[in-house]
């Protein structure tokens, strides 16, 4: 068994195999060895350290290429169902399998993201993201008309 701490001092306990499904953890591991001490993840909360957890057992058995898909709409319920639309957790996930190094969930997150934004207004998605929109009308509409070929919908 490996123990895990998260930044806020959250103590959990996975199986070795479930852990080195995240190659940070994997080459933890295989750095220090066995040892009864909890490898720490000062950049992951134990709430979402919790969620990451689950993920990976719940695809522990999967081979990486099954879970990874290459459209957004291929999403297999459970995993919908796993990210929710909480877009604050949605967001730490993202970081928290980036820092990780867990691919299949960092895809299945950012996919989630771009289901999420996808088709919605310029503005919207700025929200959405958390983008400052500081340009000036000027430089606004200048960028629109430069990028205006991005706004055509191909025909039906």
């Amino acid at each position: 068994m490996v123990k895990i701490k998260s930044s806020d001092d959250v103590d959990f306990t996975t199986t070795k195999e479930v852990a080195e499904r995240s190659i940070l953890l994997k080459n933890m591991l295989e750095d220090v060895g066995e040892t009864d001490q909890a490898i720490p993840l000062p950049n992951v909360t134990g709430a979402i350290l919790e969620k990451v957890i689950q993920y990976l057992e719940h695809h522990q058995s999967d081979d990486e290429n099954t879970v990874l898909s290459k459209t957004l709409d291929d999403i297999n319920p459970w995993d919908k169902e796993f990210m929710g639309d909480d877009r604050n957790v949605i967001f730490d996930i993202i970081l928290a399998a980036n820092y990780l190094d867990v691919k299949s969930l960092l895809d299945l997150g950012c996919k989630t993201v771009a289901n999420i934004i996808k088709d919605k207004p310029i503005d919207e998605v700025a929200d959405i993201l958390g983008i400052v929109r500081d340009y000036s009308p000027e430089v606004e509409e200048q960028v629109k008309e430069e990028l205006s070929w991005l706004e055509d919908k191909p025909p039906n």
